[in-house]
C-alpha cells in the first residue's frame, strides 16, 4: 500500500512540477524576479502539499525582508529546494552543486534563477563560485547556502564547509540561520518511498556581521552550526 501511494505522489509531483516549470520559466523572461519569486513560493507551496508535506514555519518575525541576508540551514532532502523557498518569505537566489544544472528541467530553472554553481573538487573554480556570490550579495539579493554540501543520509547534520562562512566574512553578511525538522522522515537521501506528514522549518534571529566579526571563519561555522543544530531539534 505504500509503494502505491508513494508511486500515486510521484506521479502528481513530478507532473504538478513540469506544470510549475513551464510557468516560470516564462515568467523568468517577462516578469521582473520579485514577482517571478512570489508565483514560485505559491507554486512550490502547493508542490508540496500535492506530496502529502504538512508545512509549519516559526519565526517569520524574525525576519526583515529590507535586508539582505546569507541564509544558511541543514540539508534533510530533495524537498527542501521546494520546501525553504515556500517557507522563507524572501527573494533570494542560491549555491547550487554544479551536477545540478545538468539535472534536465531543473539545472535550466535554476540557471535562468540565477543560482551560482559550485564545482567542490576544484578548488579553482570553487574560489570562482565564491567571488560570483559575493557579487551577488553586494549587489542586495540574498543567498541561500546548505552548508553540509550534501543531503543527510541519517537525518543528523554533517560537518559544515568552510567555504561559506569565508563568503560571510568576505561580505560582510548577515547570517539567517533556520533548522528543517521532518523532512528526512518524509523522504530521506536514496529513497523512493513517502511519508506523508508534518514539516517544521523553525527561522532564528539574524546574526549579524557585527556580534561576529571578530570571529575566525572556523568559530563562525561553529557558532552557526550550534544554532541550526537546536533550530532543527538536534542535539
Amino acid at each position: 500500500m505504500r509503494i502505491l501511494l508513494s508511486l500515486f505522489l510521484w506521479t502528481v509531483g513530478i507532473t504538478f512540477f513540469l506544470i510549475s516549470f513551464l510557468i516560470l520559466a516564462f515568467c523568468l523572461t517577462a516578469l521582473p524576479r520579485e514577482k517571478t519569486f512570489a508565483l514560485a513560493r505559491r507554486l512550490f507551496s502547493v508542490q508540496i502539499r500535492l506530496m502529502g508535506i504538512h508545512l509549519e514555519v516559526r519565526g517569520r518575525e524574525n525576519i526583515d525582508p529590507a535586508k539582505t541576508y546569507l541564509i544558511m540551514g541543514n540539508h534533510q532532502s530533495l524537498f527542501d529546494l521546494f520546501v525553504i523557498p515556500s517557507a522563507v518569505p524572501l527573494v533570494f537566489t542560491g549555491v547550487e552543486a554544479a551536477y545540478h544544472f545538468s539535472i534536465p528541467v531543473w539545472g535550466h530553472l535554476i540557471r535562468k534563477w540565477g543560482c551560482i554553481p559550485i564545482q567542490r573538487s576544484n578548488l579553482e573554480q570553487a574560489k570562482m563560485s565564491l567571488k560570483q556570490a559575493e557579487k551577488t550579495l553586494a549587489a542586495g539579493l540574498s543567498i541561500a547556502v546548505l552548508p553540509e554540501g550534501h543531503r543527510t543520509r541519517t537525518g543528523k547534520m554533517g560537518p559544515f564547509k568552510k567555504g561559506p562562512f569565508h563568503l560571510a566574512m568576505n561580505t560582510r553578511a548577515n547570517i539567517l540561520p533556520f533548522g528543517i525538522r521532518g523532512l528526512c522522515d518524509f523522504q530521506c537521501r536514496g529513497g523512493f518511498l513517502l511519508n506523508p506528514g508534518k514539516v517544521e522549518v523553525h527561522i532564528g534571529k539574524p546574526v549579524c556581521f557585527e556580534e561576529v566579526s571578530s570571529l575566525s571563519p572556523e568559530e563562525l561555522r561553529d557558532l552557526i552550526f550550534e544554532k541550526i543544530q537546536k533550530l532543527a531539534k538536534e542535539s
